[in-house]
């Protein structure tokens, strides 16, 4: 069976750990800097902040504590997926919702049609990047994405789980009284497919994918 620590946590020793917590940070600064992004287009908010959005309205929560709640939430959902916590797994679920506050507190909402399609691509884009560079760091996928790794380890394509887990949390969302738009839907649909390539550049391919990527030092 193994401890709990070896069966829940991803070890980690010191070696390369500057080089990985790197990569982490700036893929985490990354992607809430693309979302960020996506929000201030004004065209549609992601599928899971949809989601976030309809559970406060029908709870009456703040934004922030529906993060927070919906995130333990998915922690706890990995335990059946077999799928391990690291560092960068609580640093990922502390950080990234202040990041985010950080990112629309300080860039400007854009003022025609066109700066607001460049901005919601441009925020997809650089979202999708940030999330194969923190992933492939090895400490820890993030609430979400820990799903969507484990769900692959069963055999799924990564682009398929994570473009259906948009689509479910949009549903949800949706019906729960998110607001939606058209940059919901592009984001939903083209979020998996780059988040997959981004991953295998970073050397996760799809052969040889490892859920839980491990931080040792023997390579």
């Amino acid at each position: 069976m193994g401890s709990l620590k070896s069966r829940f946590l991803i070890p980690i020793t010191a070696k390369d750990f500057s080089r990985r917590f790197t990569r982490l940070a700036t893929g985490l600064v990354l992607v809430s800097v693309g979302i960020g992004l996506t929000v201030k287009a004004r065209l549609g908010i992601s599928p899971f902040d949809v989601l976030n959005q309809g559970v406060s309205r029908v709870t009456g929560w703040s934004f922030g504590l529906v993060v927070i709640v919906l995130g333990a939430v998915f922690l706890i959902m990995w335990i059946p997926l077999g799928q391990r916590y690291g560092i960068g797994t609580f640093i990922n679920t502390a950080t990234i919702g202040l990041m985010i506050n950080a990112t629309l507190s300080v860039v400007a909402a854009p003022s025609d049609t066109g700066a607001q399609w460049a901005m919601l691509l441009f925020g997809l884009l650089l979202a999708a990047f940030g999330m194969g560079l923190y992933i492939s760091a090895g400490l820890g996928p993030g609430p979400r994405d820990g799903l969507m790794t484990g769900i692959t380890a069963k055999g799924l394509p990564l682009w398929l789980v994570r473009t259906s887990l948009e689509m479910l949390a949009l549903a949800i969302g949706w019906w729960l009284g998110g607001d939606v738009g058209i940059g919901t839907i592009i984001f939903a649909f083209a979020i998996g497919p780059l988040a997959h390539i981004f991953i295998v550049r970073f050397n996760l391919g799809v052969d040889g994918f490892d859920p839980n990527p491990r931080a040792t030092l023997a390579e």
